[in-house]
């Protein structure tokens, strides 16, 4: 008898196996396609001296690209630094500002069904359009933000956001963070809301502070939901391109590895060098995931989340 229940769920888990490959392999198809082949061309053209006009007649060049871009070219350098430093202080922004709006709306406030409908707004617009239209916001002469300030005698004089590059990258930040925010802030809610109402009700009984709380108990159960939010977005800023591309006006000083290599494949038509710049952006991704990971496994496994 029991051998027979053991077959059957043997086979039942065989079935729902092969059914399961079944339904992923339209996805894996076409990832296949729009993903791995270019990958793998652009990992082929890294190593020659390619252009954009006449991508079938090239040579095997080495290195060479690689060297130019690591000890020749401080372009690049500038790059690496902007990508990184947008991306920290965008990410870490975004977190604490969506884990605080989070926990406001995990409160009985009102219209609190609304507002959530609300904060997604930001979130649905595409990044290309939010780069647009705050571009036309902080512009000097007609700009909403420069006519906000002069009304409130807060400047006396109209300002040249985006002429600059560390206004412009203070811009071009403000504008993620408003956009993406509410990714944060909605997953930690729906984390904030897999908590039982019990354990805050002890606390309260208890006489135990919100902020203690906050940081020994909420927090806690809510950190593998944020650091899965967290690496999702650090993914999303360390590739960033059309914001600081269109808030920027494609400027040297501002400009991200995305920028930079877009730069080298579209406006110079160095396949080569731009897919050597490619790669490396992909490899830091990659490189800068294995690590956040592993920080995060090892202090989980520390306070014994898993």
């Amino acid at each position: 008898m029991n051998s027979t229940r053991k077959k059957f769920k043997t086979k039942l888990t065989r079935e729902r196996v092969r059914s399961a490959w079944l339904f992923m392999m339209p996805m894996f198809i076409a990832l296949g396609i729009v993903a791995i082949y270019p990958l793998f061309n652009t990992i082929k053209y890294r190593f020659t001296d390619d252009r954009l006009g006449d991508l079938y007649n090239y040579n095997y060049i080495g290195w060479f690209n690689y060297e130019t871009l690591l000890f020749y070219d401080s372009w690049w350098w500038v790059s690496v630094y902007n990508t990184f430093f947008f991306s920290i202080v965008s990410v870490s922004l975004e977190t604490v500002i969506g884990v605080i709006f989070a926990l406001i709306l995990n409160n009985n406030i009102p219209a609190r069904g609304l507002v959530r409908a609300a904060i997604l707004i930001p979130w649905a617009i595409p990044t290309i359009v939010n780069a647009k239209m705050f571009q036309w916001m902080f512009n000097q002469q007609f700009g909403v933000f420069n006519e906000i300030l002069l009304d409130l005698h807060l400047i006396s004089e109209p300002i040249a956001f985006l002429a600059y590059p560390d206004s412009a990258m203070a811009s071009a930040i403000f504008v993620d963070v408003w956009k993406t925010t509410p990714f944060i802030t909605l997953l930690t809610l729906a984390a904030l809301q897999m908590i039982p109402a019990e354990i805050y009700e002890s606390t309260r009984i208890d006489g135990v502070s919100p902020l203690r709380v906050f940081w020994k108990i909420t927090l806690p159960l809510i950190k593998p939901t944020l650091v899965i939010a967290i690496i999702f977005r650090s993914l999303d800023a360390l590739r960033v391109f059309d914001l600081l591309y269109v808030l920027t006006s494609n400027s040297r000083e501002n400009a991200s590895m995305s920028v930079y290599a877009r730069q080298w494949l579209v406006d110079y038509m160095e396949v080569g060098q731009g897919s050597a710049a490619s790669t490396l952006l992909f490899a830091f991704l990659t490189i800068s995931t294995i690590i956040y990971l592993i920080v995060t496994r090892t202090n989980f496994d520390k306070q014994g989340v898993y």
